[in-house]
């Protein structure tokens, strides 16, 4: 039984939340029942697309292909969804606040809701990491190779790392199999590795991986010690006694956290796999999900003007004629990020040639279904050049070439980066079912695994806290942060400033799984990206 004193005894098998209880058959059957429409709905809204364009069926294996690729993804979610589901429900569970099954299922719904009320930044941020050369060509084999690796090596390590009860990073693990894949492809054409990774990008997403923890151990603290230091009230600062529900108010902000990590995750965790999934949609089914179709004619007109000025600045900027082939150009320098004398003049080529397209077709919904491919690579190509430019300073442009140039990438990024309901429908309901299967491995490990004595209302709380605002503020600047991290370490944050301590070895092998899951990541899907190559 806990002690009134602030550093609780031990927790004593009377106050141990009970998680063996199994779900009932009426759960097990609406489990399924959604399961079972969101498959359904999926198909449907694959059918639906391809028919509205009129497409004819001329041979089944790119759909075959598609099928399996987007099974993987949404199981990619899926398994993140259990395997981070601990990340908001280990403290209402541990304080009893909610019992362990309504926990999850609360949790699910959050994490659902905040899947479909994302932005789609850190789904772009995603991809940005991906070889540039490999996106121009995702409907290749080349292209399915590296989905497949890259989303299979993520489900290994994260199955792995579960079934241990380790609360590794889902996000740590993708942009590992991201970056492996990159490094793989560089070297089986004969260049150096690191050429095939943008680490510009791969080191924001890094230090966001890094800081991450620490803003989550540093602040947890110093929230709880402020919380001891203004708030008297000595039960915030107990651990529960027996199975008794905490006081209200502290119940009700447990939750409240509870429900905003939740959101959060599905916030931030689940654009990763709306990111996969429009790449493999862009690859299989260029000619409905290539270019925003939606956009309003007017708008399209405007991005033919826009296009036109921002090629005749380009053009005064440097008068050379244009090479013959500047797609060439644009991806030799996406590839080298060495700027050629020809880098200017194919720009503005490209570019004109876009907004002559454009024009042509009076809206992106006109454009032909044989030429979306084609012109979608073209804005990408265009838009990433951009943004290197722009960040190697290349060009000395005065300032109003610079506002027109990202002007017109803003423009480029709002016709190729949406993201269709459905796609978000999907993803939020692999996600929202994932955090209701398998979360008891991982919810002991933080519960009872990481400090020495019982989680308080106090430390539950403010790791949460913690949580809920870090992973918020990194969804609105479009980075993907790891939950586990950051709760994980809040947590242990909470318990040096209680006085607690640590379980050390559980602390190690946190840090072991931190370490190690980048690296692994990288060899498991440069590997499988390599194997896959050969046998497509």
């Amino acid at each position: 039984m806990a002690t009134p004193s602030l550093t609780a005894a031990s927790p004593s098998p009377d106050v141990k939340p009970q998680l063996d209880k199994k779900p009932g058959a009426f759960t097990l059957v609406i489990f399924f029942a959604v399961l079972a429409m969101g498959l359904l709905f999926t198909a449907y809204s694959l059918v639906h697309d391809m028919h509205e364009l009129g497409t004819t069926v001329t041979t089944w294996t790119p759909f075959l292909l598609l099928g399996v690729a987007l099974l993987i993804a949404l199981g990619f979610e899926f398994v993140n969804g259990f395997h981070d589901t601990a990340n908001a429900v280990a403290t209402v569970i541990y304080t009893h606040s909610l019992p362990p099954q309504f926990a999850v299922v609360w949790s699910g719904l959050f994490n659902f809701l905040g899947v479909l009320l994302s932005s789609g930044a850190v789904a772009f941020g995603i991809i940005a990491l991906l070889p540039v050369e490999l996106i121009l060509q995702v409907g290749s084999s080349a292209g399915f190779a590296m989905i497949f690796a890259l989303l299979i090596a993520a489900i290994l390590w994260n199955l792995g790392t579960w079934w241990l009860g380790l609360p590794a990073s889902s996000s740590h693990t993708l942009i590992g199999s991201i970056i492996g894949v990159g490094v793989a492809n560089a070297l089986m054409h004969g260049r150096d590795g690191t050429s095939g990774v943008d680490w510009s990008q791969a080191t924001k997403v890094g230090y966001a991986l890094l800081f991450s923890p620490l803003i989550g151990f540093v602040f947890a603290a110093l929230l709880l010690l402020a919380l001891r230091l203004f708030v008297k009230n000595r039960a915030l600062y107990k651990a529960p006694k027996g199975d008794a529900p905490p006081p209200w108010w502290i119940r009700g902000l447990l939750i409240l956290t509870c429900t905003g990590v939740s959101f959060a995750h599905g916030s931030n965790d689940g654009q990763k796999g709306m990111g996969l999934i429009m790449l493999i949609l862009v690859g299989t089914l260029p000619m409905a999900y290539a270019l925003n179709r939606t956009m309003p004619a007017d708008q399209s007109l405007q991005f033919a003007a826009v296009a036109e000025v921002t090629q005749q600045a380009l053009v005064k900027s440097a008068p050379q004629p244009a090479p013959a082939d500047p797609r060439a150009v644009l991806s030799e320098y996406m590839r080298s990020k060495q700027a050629t004398a020809e880098l200017i003049p194919a720009l503005a080529a490209l570019t004109g040639a876009i907004g002559s397209e454009v024009k042509g077709y009076g809206s992106l919904a006109k454009v032909p279904a044989e030429a979306m491919g084609n012109v979608r690579n073209d804005m990408y190509l265009t838009s990433e050049a951009i943004r290197l430019m722009d960040k190697h300073q290349v060009g000395h442009f005065d300032q109003d070439t610079r506002d027109k140039l990202q002007l017109f990438k803003q423009q480029i990024d709002n016709a190729t980066r949406f993201i269709p309901l459905w796609v978000k429908i999907a993803v939020a309901i692999a996600l929202g079912l994932g955090t209701m299967v398998g979360w008891k491995r991982i919810v002991v490990t933080v519960g009872e695994k990481i400090g020495k004595t019982h989680l308080t209302y106090a430390q539950g709380a403010s790791a949460e806290t913690v949580a809920m605002l870090t992973i918020g503020a990194a969804d609105m600047f479009g980075l993907p942060v790891s939950t586990t991290h950051v709760l994980s370490s809040g947590v242990a944050g909470t318990m040096v400033a209680n006085g607690g301590g640590l379980q050390m070895r559980t602390i190690r092998n946190l840090a072991m799984a931190w370490i190690l899951t980048l690296p692994a990541a990288i060899l498991l899907s440069g590997s499988l990206y390599w194997l896959f190559t050969q046998l497509f």
